[in-house]
């Protein structure tokens, strides 16, 4: 199944939306239905993680702490999410890789897989973000390619697309209201933060 679409940033350039962006505890806490997305290894347990609670985000969090643990190319993440479709509501245990990240033109791609107890995913998506043709905003250009196998893939796309979308539009509109709190309380700290990525 293919999901695309692009989404619009009022007054949020894309330096701040890239940086917001980057951070796992921002996309997690916007991200509705996920409990946590950690940086992992070979010896990572699922049933044994216990996620660190109250962490902080922009603006009130430090701008080295969000360059430390943003996202980082090659590197793979635990993300437990939780999706209803319909009367399904599997929690999906996946495994996320960012495959590459460029800093200067707002491009990033990975690829990931997950399993609930009757269904499974892999998927490969990707976000790419430019200056609003009109105005001082973004615009967000987002695409995924997910292969859906099991109990939610039986429901179809008739009922997958809406649930899909919702997601993505709650995610954007949670996301765009962080990233204004950014702009609005502390200039120059995404600029600071940019500096800090490696």
């Amino acid at each position: 199944m293919k999901f695309d679409g692009e989404f619009e940033l009022e007054d949020v350039p894309p330096e701040e939306a890239w940086v917001v962006l980057s951070d796992p505890v921002a996309v997690r806490d916007s991200l509705k239905g996920c409990q946590f997305i950690t940086p992992m290894d070979d010896s990572f347990e699922w049933d044994n993680y216990e996620p660190e609670a109250d962490i902080q985000t922009l603006p009130e969090a430090e701008a080295e702490a969000v360059a430390d643990r943003a996202f980082k190319t090659g590197q793979k993440y635990a993300a437990l999410m939780q999706v209803g479709v319909g009367s399904v509501k599997p929690k999906f245990e996946t495994t996320v890789s960012i495959e590459d990240r460029d800093e200067e033109e707002f491009k990033m791609t990975a690829t990931g897989s997950g399993s609930a107890s009757s269904s499974s995913f892999s998927m490969e998506s990707g976000m790419y973000i430019t200056p609003q043709e009109d105005g001082d905003g973004s615009s967000i250009e987002w695409w995924t390619e997910a292969d859906i196998t099991g109990r939610i893939a039986q429901l179809g796309g008739r009922v997958i697309n809406p649930v899909a979308n919702k997601i993505v539009n709650d995610f954007f509109s949670s996301i765009e209201k962080e990233m204004t709190d950014v702009e609005e309380t502390e200039s120059g700290v995404t600029d600071k933060i940019r500096g800090m990525f490696g």
